[in-house]
C-alpha cells in the first residue's frame, strides 16, 4: 500500500504536466482575486452615484 503511495507521489513530482496545471490554476486565482476587487469597488462607485442622484431627483 505504502509503495504504491511512494511511486504515485513520485511520478506527480516528475511529470511537468501537473506543474504546468499548477501554474495555470494559480494564474486563474490571481484574476479571479482581482476581477472581485475591481467589482466590488465599482460597486461601491455606483452605489455612491446613485445615492448622489437619488438625493438631487428628491429636491
Amino acid at each position: 500500500m505504502l509503495t504504491s503511495l511512494y511511486l504515485a507521489a513520485r511520478s506527480l513530482v516528475t511529470d511537468r504536466k501537473g506543474v504546468t496545471a499548477m501554474e495555470y490554476g494559480l494564474i486563474a486565482a490571481l484574476v479571479a482575486v482581482v476581477i472581485i476587487g475591481t467589482v466590488t469597488t465599482l460597486g461601491t462607485n455606483l452605489e455612491l452615484v446613485f445615492a448622489k442622484i437619488r438625493d438631487t431627483l428628491k429636491v
